[in-house]
């Protein structure tokens, strides 16, 4: 199995202020931004990162989408996700922009988004 990075999703309802206090003191960059999430990383190390997504748009609304994790292979997770039982909160998706995602729950009830990009 690849694990390529892990990001750390903070739902906020003060977007803005968490952009400017990531990028201002902190020195982040925004490397992506749909509006409803925006994914920034470290200048020096791009797989460094951290999402902000609004907090009345997280998809599915599920309150506890606290990671995502970029591995090689979301489709052989996502069967593996299945074959041991664990909870799916999200179907395996193709999304618009460029991902392939499921959501699963660890023990603890946090949603990770597993994905992929679609090549």
């Amino acid at each position: 199995m690849i694990i390529r990075r892990v990001v750390p999703n903070v739902t906020t309802d003060r977007i803005d202020e968490s952009l400017e206090f990531y990028t201002s003191l902190l020195g982040f960059q925004v490397a992506m931004d749909m509006d409803w999430i925006v994914t920034l990383a470290s200048p020096d190390n791009s797989t460094a990162q951290i999402s902000l997504v609004r907090e009345d748009e997280v998809v599915p609304r599920n309150g506890n989408l606290q990671l995502t994790i970029e591995v090689g292979d979301v489709d052989a997770i996502h069967a593996e996700a299945q074959s041991r039982g664990y909870r799916i909160d999200y179907p395996l998706t193709d999304e618009p922009w460029g991902i392939r995602r499921f959501h699963v729950r660890d023990p603890n009830g946090v949603v990770i988004n597993v994905m992929s990009h679609i090549n």
